[in-house]
């Protein structure tokens, strides 16, 4: 059976994501076969595996670290939130059902057996497994179910480390306090603390970091700097929808719709030294940017109405309007039709009008449609000619079927991941400058992301000879390894695998 660390945080976004990450790739790059997992992961940013099986993102970029395909039993239970009470609940890559947070509380425990085959399957097959923690152990009104934290680490044996968060403040009263929060077993598995984000000059910060191990007889493993780095990390989510970023030469709108999904789907256009990317959320920072997304989102009805009274649905229409380029993943290809009807109550029932861009018209059903698919843009008319014949890889994963008849397909796609592997069919939709389509992950093909940015180069009349196309698998390693390094030279390593053997 494979060595087993967890890496615990003293709260969300203290950094458990990406430093688990880094382990991966440093136990890949030392020689073992590693494999992350997390029993437990809530998110609306999730994936679909070869098999047709959906699991979050996290687990899919440590895997990307680890170097492996990823695979649902790194993540054996997803929540995707459908309100503030409630979740879907996906239970090794299938939907269980949708759960208030108090019957879900009730029942998890009996998810147990889940966890620990599929924990023990990856266990078999592997050198060391790296375990992600969720949110904060010391949610101890969460302690007697715990399924994700201690729970997680007592149901395999695993030592912890403890990450902490500098950047937000803090960070010695949070170590302190989680640790204070835990009962004797739980302190005895955390064999050591990290400093996260840190800006600044280390030896100011040692006197601390002695003072920390007196107060915590735990000692410190290490400080990792603040490091700007394009990861596609969960936690990065809110750093980027927060974040201000300054124009570049093309400004490219990502709608922030409340119940925003998937929001990796747009990350690639970030790595264009010449593309600024934003979130926005209403009219007055919308502005006149050079082409506006329309993301996914877990209820698109709801969203839609969002976007009507929020005043942006006129906005972009009159921005369609004027032949500037718009793009719908998703729920936003949805949104972009004439209507969309849910005869079975699917999101909230009813019928709804769509922005009326595009001709086309959706129906929901209880079915989740998840699949990974490769495709092939069709000979297309209009602005998006620059991805005529493009091929690409993504993933399906929605609700409802688009009646496209009468119009311009975007691309002929072939489904690779479930029961009707092999089948052939039509997926999106394009008119002049309107498009959508339902893969997701259809800009991180190299040449579709080059394609779409050169189309808006050539829109402003920019020079192209500035514009660098790049292989996006190969800057993703690049990335990976970039951050191998900097937490390899930040942590006793040495310390780290003593305390897995």
């Amino acid at each position: 059976m494979a060595k087993v660390i967890m890496v615990q945080g003293t709260t969300s976004n203290a950094g458990k994501s990406i430093v688990t990450a880094a382990l991966c790739r440093i136990f890949k790059q030392d020689g073992y076969k590693v494999a992350p997992f997390k029993s437990q992961n809530m998110a609306l940013n999730s994936y679909i595996t070869k098999d047709g099986l959906e699991m979050g993102r996290a687990q899919v970029m440590q895997a990307e670290a680890a170097g492996i395909e990823p695979d649902v039993r790194m993540n054996p239970i997803l929540l995707k939130p459908t309100g503030d009470k409630g979740s879907q609940v996906i239970l090794n890559g299938s939907v269980l059902g949708d759960m208030s947070a108090k019957d879900y509380y009730k029942q998890k425990t009996m998810l147990i057996p889940h966890i620990l085959k599929s924990y023990n399957s990856l266990a078999e097959e592997n050198d060391v497994i790296v375990i992600e923690g969720a949110g904060s152990p010391a949610e101890i009104n969460l302690r007697e179910n715990d399924i994700v934290n201690m729970g997680m680490a007592e149901l395999v044996d695993a030592p912890v480390i403890l990450v902490g968060d500098i950047d937000r403040g803090g960070v010695f009263a949070s170590i302190a306090g989680t640790l204070l929060l835990l009962t004797d077993d739980e302190k005895k598995r955390v064999k050591g603390t990290v400093i996260n984000k840190f800006r600044g000059d280390v030896d100011i910060l040692k006197p601390g970091l002695d003072m920390l191990e007196d107060i915590t007889h735990v000692g410190v493993l290490g400080v990792i700097p603040y490091m700007k780095l394009q990861i596609d990390d969960e936690d990065s989510l809110s750093e980027r929808l927060d974040n201000k970023n300054e124009l570049k030469l093309i400004d490219i709108a990502v709608i922030k719709l409340p119940r925003l999904s998937n929001f990796t789907d747009f990350n690639v256009f970030e790595m264009f030294n010449g593309v600024s990317v934003r979130y926005v959320s209403n009219v007055h920072d919308l502005c006149d940017p050079d082409m506006v997304i329309l993301p996914g989102t877990k209820n698109t009805i709801e969203d839609l109405k969002w976007l009507r009274q929020s005043g942006l649905e006129a906005k972009i229409q009159r921005f369609a309007h004027q032949g500037k380029p718009v793009f719908g993943i998703c729920g936003g290809y949805q949104m972009l039709g004439d209507k969309i009807y849910d005869p079975e109550s699917v999101e909230s029932g009813g019928e709804i009008r769509g922005l009326g861009l595009l001709n086309t018209e959706t129906t929901f059903y209880q079915e989740k449609i998840r699949t990974q698919v490769k495709g092939k843009f069709k000979e297309i008319n209009g602005l998006y000619n620059y991805l005529s014949n493009i091929e690409f890889e993504g993933y399906e994963i929605h609700m409802g079927d688009t009646n496209t008849q009468n119009v311009e397909p975007l691309s002929s796609i072939n489904v690779i991941s479930d029961t009707l592997a092999n089948k052939v069919k039509n997926d999106g939709v394009v008119n002049k400058n309107v498009a959508g389509s339902y893969i997701h992950g259809i800009f991180d093909n190299s040449n579709v992301a080059n394609a779409i940015v050169e189309m808006l180069y050539d829109r402003k009349g920019l020079n192209k000879e500035e514009l660098e196309g790049f292989d996006i698998n190969q800057f993703k390693n690049s990335q990976y390894d970039l951050l191998a390094d900097t937490v390899r030279k930040s942590l006793d390593m040495d310390k780290i695998y003593a305390i897995i053997k």
